[in-house]
C-alpha cells in the first residue's frame, strides 16, 4: 500500500488508515482486524480517549502489542469525562491535555504517540495554552507530532497559524465535499488532511442502498434525496466503494482516508476497493452527478 507524508512531519502514513472506533468489544476479534490491516499494508491507526471512555485505546494497545514499531499511532484529547463516566465536558487546558496524554499512553501500552490530535475546538479556547501543552509533550518525547480534528474553519485556521500542526482530520467524502474550500488553507500551512466518514457511513459501498433504509439522511441530503443519489451513482459505476476511495485520494492535500470496520470482512472490502482503479471519465461523471444533485429536482 502506498504511503503519504503527513505535512512535513517525516511521518509516512498508509493511504488507507483504520479508524478504530467501530472495533468490536472483544479483544481477540479486534486484534484479528488490526492484524489483517497490518498484513494488507495499513500502518496508520486512529483512536481517541473519548471512544468508549478509554476502552477503545485499550483494545488498540492490546492488538498492537509487539507490533508497535510497525505502525503510526494516533489518538485524540480535549474531552474530559465526568466522574460517572456517562458524559464529558470540553477541556483544552494545559493541565488536562498533559494528564490525558499520559493516561492514553498507559491505555495504549506505549511510550509515545505518533500523532496527538485536539479533538475539537472553539474560538473561546486559549489556543496558546493548548499549543504550549502539545509542544511540551513533544519536547518530553511523549508525542512526535500534533494535529486537530475539527470541521470549524476559523478554529482550524487559528490552530494552524499559531502552532506547528501537521494534520487536520475532518469528515469528507463524495457526498460531503464542503471541506474542499478549506484545503488550500491547510496546504499552505504545510499540513495534510485526514478524512473520516470516507465512505459516508457505508453509503458509498455495495451495501449503500440497504443502509439508506435506516438513514434519516446524510450531510445536505434528506433520506429520500439520499436514496435517489445513491441509485444514480450506482448506475454510473460498477464499484461505488472503489470510486469513493479513489475520489478522496485523488486530492494530494489528503494524506490518508480513514475507514472503519466491525469485522475483518468489512476491512477487506475497503482494502479490495482501494486496490481497484476508477477511470478519470467515470470519476468526472460521478463528481458532475453529485454537483448536479444539489441544484436540481433529482431527476437523473
Amino acid at each position: 500500500m502506498k504511503k503519504r507524508e503527513l505535512g512535513k512531519s517525516g511521518l509516512f502514513v498508509s493511504e488507507i488508515g483504520l479508524g478504530t472506533m467501530s472495533l468490536p468489544d472483544d479483544p481477540a476479534e479486534s486484534k484479528n482486524i488490526i492484524d489483517a490491516a497490518i498484513h494488507a499494508g495499513i500502518n496508520f491507526f486512529d483512536t481517541a480517549d473519548l471512544y468508549d471512555n478509554g476502552k477503545n485505546e485499550e483494545l488498540v494497545g492490546y492488538a498492537l502489542k509487539g507490533r508497535r514499531d510497525e505502525v503510526i499511532l494516533a489518538t485524540k484529547a480535549g474531552n474530559k469525562m465526568n466522574s460517572t463516566g456517562d458524559g464529558w465536558t470540553w477541556d483544552p487546558s494545559k493541565n488536562h491535555i498533559m494528564d490525558a496524554a499520559k493516561e492514553s499512553l498507559h491505555r495504549l501500552g506505549t511510550d509515545y504517540i505518533d500523532l496527538y490530535q485536539l479533538h475539537g475546538g472553539t474560538m473561546e479556547d486559549n489556543v496558546d495554552e493548548t499549543l504550549d501543552a502539545l509542544e511540551s509533550l513533544k519536547k518530553e518525547g511523549l508525542i512526535r507530532q500534533y494535529g486537530i480534528s475539527s470541521i470549524r474553519p476559523n478554529v482550524i485556521k487559528r490552530f494552524l497559524d499559531s502552532g506547528a500542526a501537521v494534520s487536520v482530520m475532518m469528515q469528507y467524502s463524495l457526498l460531503d465535499r464542503r471541506p474542499e474550500e478549506w484545503f488550500p488553507m491547510i496546504h499552505e500551512a504545510a499540513a495534510s488532511v485526514i478524512t473520516r466518514g470516507s465512505i459516508a457511513k457505508g453509503l458509498l459501498t455495495s451495501d449503500g442502498l440497504s443502509r439508506v433504509q435506516n438513514s434519516n439522511g446524510f450531510a445536505s441530503y434528506s433520506a429520500e434525496d439520499l436514496k435517489i443519489i445513491i441509485q444514480a451513482l450506482e448506475k454510473k459505476t460498477n464499484d461505488l466503494h472503489a470510486a469513493a476511495i479513489a475520489f478522496i485520494l485523488d486530492n494530494k492535500t489528503i494524506a490518508s482516508a480513514l475507514v472503519g470496520a466491525r469485522t475483518t470482512a468489512q476491512l477487506l472490502d475497503s482494502i479490495i476497493a482501494y486496490e481497484k482503479n476508477c477511470s478519470t471519465d467515470t470519476m468526472n461523471e460521478l463528481i458532475e452527478l453529485v454537483a448536479k444533485s444539489k441544484y436540481t429536482d433529482h431527476r437523473f
